[in-house]
C-alpha cells in the first residue's frame, strides 16, 4: 500500500474504476452488506461497474452521461429484504475506507461526503422520514452520519 503522503486526488475515470473495483470487492465480501449483492440481487460485478462508474463520473466530474434511476435497484432490494440504517452505515464505512486507502484531496473528500449524502437520501426515501432521525439518534444502533455527530465536553 502507498504511504499517505503518496496518495493523489481522484483525477478522473481512470482513478474511479480501480476505486470502485476495490470498494465492491470489499462490499461483496462484507458479512453485513455482502449478501445484498451476492444473494438478494445476484449482482454481476462486471456488468454493474460501467454503470456505477458512469454514476460517480457524472457526480464528481459532470463528464459522463447517467440517465438511470439510482434508487430503483435499491428499492427492489429493500422490497426483497429491508435495508436498515446499519446497512447504509456499513456502506459508508467501506466507501470512506476505500477512498482514504487510495486517494487524498478535494475530490476524494467530495466523493466521501457525497457517499454519505446519497446513503442518507436513500435511507430516508426507503425507510420514510423517521428512518434518518431514528438512525441519527441511535434508535437502531445503526447508521449515525458523521455530520450529525456532536462532541460534548464531559460535565
Amino acid at each position: 500500500m502507498r504511504e499517505t503522503r503518496d496518495l493523489t486526488d481522484i483525477g478522473g475515470r481512470d482513478d474511479l474504476d480501480p476505486l470502485l473495483r476495490r470498494f465492491y470487492g470489499a462490499a461483496f465480501a462484507d458479512p453485513l452488506i455482502g449478501p445484498f449483492f451476492t444473494e438478494v440481487a445476484g449482482t454481476d460485478l462486471e456488468a454493474h461497474l460501467p454503470h456505477i462508474g458512469d454514476f460517480w463520473e457524472r457526480a464528481l466530474f459532470r463528464t459522463a452521461p447517467y440517465g438511470r434511476d439510482a434508487l430503483a435497484p435499491h428499492a427492489a432490494l429493500h422490497a426483497a429484504r429491508p435495508l436498515t440504517p446499519a446497512h447504509f452505515g456499513r456502506w459508508v464505512q467501506l466507501w470512506r475506507a476505500t477512498v482514504d486507502g487510495l486517494h487524498r484531496g478535494p475530490r476524494a473528500d467530495r466523493a466521501k461526503a457525497m457517499g454519505e449524502r446519497i446513503a442518507l437520501s436513500m435511507l430516508r426515501r426507503l425507510g420514510g422520514p423517521g428512518a434518518e432521525r431514528e438512525a441519527a439518534t441511535g434508535g437502531t444502533g445503526g447508521f449515525v452520519p458523521l455530520a450529525a455527530l456532536t462532541l460534548r465536553a464531559a460535565v
